[in-house]
């Protein structure tokens, strides 16, 4: 057994794990748990590029008087976005408290092929009205959502498991970079697939003749394709993600193994390590407190009020960014008139504009999130970020008509900004944190929980947020921004509820190892926040003025 700086102890098998070097393993682990992630946004984010798609196909009649196409009818579109989102949070829920009580690489496998199957299952239709179509896409992504709910307590927790203390930061925040890609291919592979048909398929805009613009049959089969292709990466990774072993910490933590759980990372990990079976019961026995118990309201209750608080107060403004783009994409020039152009092409420019903000925009705040994450410590980062997307909201919001009318440049600039400062920010900070700072018995319950509480917010970005901008008159998308604003400030403010986990072993910051475990007090510094505590051993003197930023590699 090893001590710590607090005077606690810890097993040598987690000794052995948080000191590891960075190895071929966990580059080959990230991407595993990456591709779920990969799988989760495009599933998730590909129907804002086929949505007016549907309203064009199934309810041609909506806005035939006012001369524009169709489109889907509030209760229906509402349903149509939002139902995947509600599915997300039941099952975060669920396989979050099954990860925990039957483990993580158990349930791991059943979310990727119920990803699958259910992805394959929304391009079906059973029956041929507009009522059945609709019908059944919104049964197949209730259940989609549900098991991409799963995915997200179990990435994060086995993932933060596996890594080592100095780079754990920026593997997991890697692993949930992935959705950025996601994002981009949920663009790309609409604006693949609508090109294409569009080639074969011309037809006059909706304008010159409203029959011919929908491109029957072709359009029907465009949006099912973008669909069911989000069955392909769940499929390929399938193999990989059955052959992981089950993380030390739960095998040795909640089994109660500790040679097995030796065993197991000796396979994949260059590392020696001794199993300390006598040890480990008093180890356990120190630590089998329940969530609903007084000691976790104690030790815990202030973390998971925050963590659960900002992730709901960031996926209010997140999602409403993204499931609203087609909206305000023709504020910023990126798309033009709805009746001057075909079904098809109509896809293909909102695709389009969909895969450069998420390059230009989405995408590179994750990655740098992921180089910095262990430099400037996660709390920074989450201020940071939701000061910075209040303000450009709030910008945007105040001055809409103003950027809409004559500096529709700017707008996209400040739009796309929002993007990378959410996810250079709180979208992979909340991510992370819940993965660290939780006692591993009920590790992935409270990234659950956490993670349902932001699909909450999601949902109210769907049903509620979307309710102002479905129309895309000027007033109520600069109300929806100034709204969205103060609830980025609201999230600046329950940040400091949320300690820093920077540096530290994850059994140090749970108290698990015999000391009290860290605190919403401990965030007193820039950039060695909460980091007082840590051994000199472990390349952190106690001195503040003396730290230095970890090096990225092992």
């Amino acid at each position: 057994m090893a001590e710590n700086a607090g005077g606690g102890q810890n097993l040598a098998v987690l000794d052995a794990l948080d000191s590891a070097r960075t190895q071929m393993y966990h580059m080959k682990a990230i991407v595993i748990a990456g591709m779920g992630f990969f799988t989760d946004a495009y599933d998730l984010f590909c129907i804002t590029t086929v949505s007016k798609l549907l309203g064009r196909i199934y309810y041609p009649d909506v806005n035939a008087d006012s001369g524009k196409p169709g489109t889907l009818p509030l209760n229906i579109n509402n349903a149509v976005v939002g139902v995947a989102l509600v599915g997300t949070l039941m099952g975060q829920l669920v396989f979050g408290y099954f990860g925990d009580k039957l483990g993580r690489k158990r349930v791991y496998g059943i979310t990727l092929v119920l990803m699958a199957a259910c992805a394959i299952g929304s391009g079906l239709s059973f029956g041929s009205t507009h009522r059945s179509v609709i019908g059944t896409l919104c049964f197949f992504r209730f259940l989609l959502g549900f098991g991409i709910g799963g995915d997200y307590p179990l990435s994060a927790t086995i993932m933060s498991e596996y890594a080592n203390k100095k780079t754990r930061g920026a593997f997991i925040a890697a692993v949930f970079a992935m959705q950025g890609v996601g994002i981009i291919f949920a663009g790309l592979v609409s604006m693949i697939v609508s090109g294409i048909l569009l080639h074969y398929h011309p037809a006059p805009s909706y304008k010159e003749n409203p029959g011919l613009s929908a491109q029957l049959p072709a359009a029907d089969y465009m949006w099912r394709i973008v669909l069911m292709l989000g069955a392909l990466p769940a499929l390929a990774t399938f193999y990989w993600r059955m052959k992981m072993p089950e993380t030390a910490r739960y095998t040795a933590i909640i089994e109660g193994n500790a040679k097995q759980a030796s065993n197991d990372m000796q396979k994949v990990l260059e590392i020696t390590i001794d199993d300390e079976q006598e040890k480990l019961a008093k180890f356990r026995a120190a630590n089998e407190y329940s969530l609903l118990s007084k000691e976790f309201a104690k030790r815990h209750g202030l973390h998971l009020l925050g963590t659960t608080t900002t992730w709901f107060l960031l996926d209010v403004a997140f999602y409403s960014q993204n499931l609203t783009q087609k909206d305000i994409f023709p504020a910023i020039k990126l798309t033009g008139p709805p009746e001057s152009m075909n079904a098809l092409r109509e896809v293909f420019v909102l695709s389009r504009a969909m895969f450069l903000i998420a390059l230009f925009g989405t995408f590179p705040g994750y990655w740098v999130t992921v180089a910095l994450i262990d430099k400037m410590g996660r709390y920074l980062i989450q201020l940071l970020g939701f000061f910075m997307m209040s303000l450009f909201m709030l910008v945007m919001g105040i001055k809409y008509e103003y950027l809409k009318e004559s500096n529709h440049i700017l707008f996209a600039i400040l739009y796309a900004l929002t993007f990378f400062f959410a996810n250079f920010g709180p979208n992979s900070t909340t991510f992370v944190l819940p993965a660290e700072l939780f006692p591993t018995r009920v590790r992935s319950t409270c990234h659950a929980i956490s993670a349902a509480s932001g699909k909450a917010g999601a949902i109210v970005a769907a049903f509620g947020v979307q309710r102002l901008t479905l129309k895309g008159d000027a007033k109520h998308m600069a109300e929806a921004l100034i709204i969205l604003s103060v609830t980025n400030m609201l999230g600046f403010f329950f940040t400091f509820l949320v300690p820093e986990t920077m540096g530290r072993s994850l059994e140090e910051i749970s108290g698990e190892d015999g000391n009290n475990g860290v605190g919403p007090g401990t965030n007193t510094t820039t950039a060695g926040i909460g980091l007082a505590d840590v051994s000199k051993d472990d390349k952190y003197p106690h001195s503040s003025t003396e730290w230095q930023p970890p090096s990225m590699q092992a």
